[in-house]
């Protein structure tokens, strides 16, 4: 992902390049989070690809970390792992558990706990459905 004047660069689903606007992007991806419901979680890459964003995973990390009021704890690494270190992964690990969210080892037993979100849609697009000849 890199930044551009018109606002950040993501490669779109059929892999090319397009700028956004990180107001939009933003607002996309805090829905996304909110709407994983209490007692399940999803990783970052999936959040990102709910908003329409695949491939912004760090763009969720930012969000996250600049945003309040999000239920942060839900979002997780790749496999279930909490990413955040010391005190900060013993709060997200505590509040998952009062939720009622297992952990095996490390991790939280994905099987399940993950929520897979439909991906949000774009708002001004409209599809074409194909017809039959």
């Amino acid at each position: 992902m890199a930044a551009s004047l018109s606002g950040i660069v993501v490669a779109d689903s059929s892999g090319m390049d397009r700028a956004v606007s990180p107001v939009s992007m933003q607002t996309r991806i805090i829905a996304a989070i909110r709407k994983i419901p209490k007692g399940k979680v999803s990783t970052y890459g999936a959040v990102a690809h709910a908003a329409g964003y695949p491939g912004a995973a760090r763009r969720v990390a930012w969000t996250l970390h600049r945003s309040f009021g999000l239920p942060w704890q839900r979002v997780l690494g790749a496999g279930g792992e909490i990413k955040l270190r010391g005190d900060s992964a013993i709060e997200q690990r505590l509040r998952l558990e009062a939720e009622g969210v297992v952990f095996r080892g490390r991790r939280v037993d994905m099987k399940l706990h993950e929520f897979k979100p439909a991906r949000i849609k774009k708002s001004g697009t409209a599809k074409r459905r194909r017809t039959k000849n």
